[in-house]
């Protein structure tokens, strides 16, 4: 929208022309010297405008962007089912942060210049940085609402536009670009700024503590155990893990100081065990509901996680199964329906064998059984999500048909969500439940039985979870992201 006063015309900060770069650490370094260049001029314009009202200019900064060309059909390794694009031309993607994805970024520029042999262009887009988005990399600076100032914001500075903030890249609807530019990563710049923001809100932790291996949970119960995990680990030397942080971005190194979590949780409390290299684990809470469970891994997708995991409670649906029996998903039916705009009901969500594998080895190992013994304690088969958590209260013919029909093993609000997400986002997923009511047979969670049932399974079922998450840890990469997850016409970028 153009400003009042059009006198003073559009200021952008002076930025070096576009550059091609075989040196994926040079490529990265110009990413980063463009985006702190925006980003500054707009905090520093924003300031200005704080302090002495509204500038007598429109102010502007734009992203960085990368640019790769390639012009042969030659067969690449398709091993990998990422680092490549699939057809020759064009491919472009806006970034933010790129001090904060610095690893990721010169993972993927290195394959894909290694792949098809070329250099990448690094230069400025024709996308406009929104300041809000700008001004949440100095802790000193927040936006008012709107109204609070004495100039309208959006007359002067750019904010968030929803058009380049869809999911239309990962739901297969992208279009290219007027310049004929195809998509060169899952998501845009604003499309990731976003979720940043979002993160922060939701888990009041920063998006820089994040770890590649992310466990959700549906109970509080699982955090104690998480902590008192981290902190054994923090006591050994030899684990390799470095901190453990909490909401608030709460931080010990120690394993005997106290955590100063804020006195108000966020909605999704969230923690993180820290490694090198951001391969440590993540423990979300996000409560109960398939609505939590999507707007978590919206917003965690941005992070390319290497690998989400679902460790919570179920009802179990068969006679033969008891309370703390486990649950292993190798197919979800999808009654959630929060994802079905995204997702149509109709696409498959199929099991993932690196995952499967993990999880049923940390079974074995964490319950001492194996082969045919290990059914005694666990089965594999659909998992069944509902967005009706009292479902119990309608008539049940028809909940019932249809979860004998679909051959269901358990019940749960959230597993099918992350499941069905992670297949979209391409993030490997995978589902370990543990029952603790069975109410097609009179056992409902009732206070007494539920205490004890925690006492006895929460510190193992999440046991289970860090192990799984720890074999994937110490796969190649290559062997966890899947190539099931990648559609016809994927992003060169994972």
């Amino acid at each position: 929208m153009a400003p009042t006063d059009l006198s003073g015309g559009v200021h952008s900060p002076d930025l070096p022309a576009a550059e091609q770069f075989r040196d994926t650490g040079k490529a990265v370094d110009r990413l980063i010297e463009l985006y702190d260049t925006a980003s500054a001029f707009l905090c520093d314009a924003f300031s200005d405008a704080v302090v002495n009202g509204a500038p007598s200019h429109r102010i502007r900064a734009y992203y960085p962007e990368i640019r790769i060309t390639t012009t042969s059909f030659a067969q690449i390794d398709s091993r990998l089912s990422f680092g490549h694009v699939a057809e020759p031309g064009t491919n472009a993607t806006t970034v933010t942060r790129p001090r904060m994805f610095r690893h990721y970024l010169m993972q993927q520029l290195k394959l894909v210049m290694d792949n098809h042999d070329v250099p990448v262009t690094i230069g400025v887009s024709d996308t406009p940085m929104p300041v809000h988005f700008a001004v949440a990399n100095d802790a000193g600076l927040t936006v008012p609402q709107e109204g609070a100032m004495d100039f309208t914001l959006r007359d002067y500075f750019d904010v968030p536009d929803l058009s380049t903030t869809n999911d239309d890249i990962v739901n297969g609807t992208f279009q290219p670009r007027p310049d004929g530019a195809g998509a060169l990563a899952p998501f845009t710049a604003q499309r990731v700024d976003y979720s940043l923001a979002r993160l922060s809100h939701y888990t009041a932790t920063a998006p820089e503590h994040f770890q590649n291996h992310v466990l959700f949970t549906n109970y509080q119960f699982y955090v104690s155990e998480f902590e008192a995990y981290a902190r054994k680990m923090l006591a050994d030397p030899d684990s390799g893990y470095e901190s453990f942080v909490g909401p608030g971005n709460a931080t010990i190194t120690d394993p005997d100081a106290p955590l100063d979590l804020p006195l108000k949780l966020p909605q999704m409390p969230t923690y993180h065990l820290t490694r090198p290299g951001a391969a440590g684990i993540t423990l979300v809470n996000i409560g109960v509901g398939p609505s939590n469970a999507k707007t978590a891994t919206d917003h965690i997708a941005v992070l390319r996680p290497h690998a989400w995991v679902m460790v919570g409670h179920c009802a179990g649906l068969r006679n033969t199964q008891s309370l703390g029996d486990f649950v292993l998903a190798h197919a979800y039916l999808r009654e959630d329906g929060v994802l079905d705009a995204d997702l149509p009901a109709w696409v498959p969500i199929p099991a993932l064998a690196e995952i499967q594998i993990a999880l049923e080895e940390a079974v074995a190992v964490e319950t001492q059984l194996k082969g045919y013994d290990l059914k005694r304690i666990m089965r594999t088969g659909t998992v069944a999500s509902f967005d009706n958590r009292n479902w119990e209260l309608r008539d049940q013919s028809g909940p019932v048909q249809r979860l004998s029909q679909s051959r269901a093993i358990a019940l749960d609000m959230e597993s099918a969500t992350i499941a069905a997400n992670g297949f979209r986002f391409r993030v490997p997923y995978g589902t370990l439940l543990c029952v603790s009511d069975k109410p097609l047979h009179g056992e409902l969670k009732l206070p007494g039985m539920a205490s004890d049932f925690y006492k006895t399974q929460v510190a193992r079922h999440l046991m289970i979870g860090i192990r799984a998450m720890e074999t994937l840890r110490d796969m190649p990469l290559e062997r966890i992201h899947s190539r099931k997850l990648r559609s016809f016409d994927e992003t060169a970028f994972l």
